[in-house]
Parts: structure tokens; C-alpha cells; sequence
């Protein structure tokens, strides 16, 4: 298994995110494109010290971008949602 710090990127801080987080308990981070829902599940509650019930995850393309007459392309990013156990809750979320 990959080290935990290289499968979990770093926290992904949106509005939808908070209304989950407040609501249903879930938090949101970009991983390694490569790591799969049982790396991301074991990662999470190594690093946090957390249960983690579900994971969702979500591959985004890159996006073709221009700069006058140069044209390329966004790296492409994985996002994975967490959802914990009824009582846990990851304190750098707490404190943004």
C-alpha cells in the first residue's frame, strides 16, 4: 500500500463541501488518481484517526485552456468524499 500523505492530496474546501460536512458528515479531498476506494478509506483513517463508513469518488478531465496563441490542457484530478461515523469529525475542517 502507497503511504497515506501521497494518497490524500490535500482537503478540497467548497461550498457544497461545508453544506455536506454541516449536514451529512462527509468531507472532500483530491487523492492520487491511481488510489482506489479501499486505499482512500484506510489513508483517511490512518492520517485522522477517524472510522470511515462510505466513499465516493469522481475523476474530473482536464480542461483545454488557451493563453493567447498557446493552448493546453489542465492536469486531470481525482476527488474522494468520506463519510464518517455518526461522532467523528476531522479537526483542519473545524478550524477553516
Amino acid at each position: 500500500m502507497k503511504e497515506p500523505r501521497r494518497i490524500i492530496r490535500k482537503p478540497l474546501l467548497t461550498e457544497k463541501g461545508a453544506k455536506q460536512k454541516a449536514g451529512e458528515n462527509k468531507y472532500s479531498f483530491v487523492v492520487d488518481r491511481n488510489a482506489n476506494k479501499m486505499e482512500i478509506k484506510a489513508a483517511v483513517e490512518e492520517l485522522f484517526g477517524v472510522n470511515v463508513e462510505k466513499v465516493w469518488t469522481a475523476v474530473f478531465p482536464g480542461k483545454r485552456v488557451r493563453l493567447g496563441v498557446h493552448v493546453g490542457t489542465r492536469p486531470v484530478w481525482k476527488r474522494a468524499t468520506v463519510k464518517l461515523r455518526q461522532g467523528d469529525r476531522i479537526e483542519i475542517f473545524e478550524e477553516v
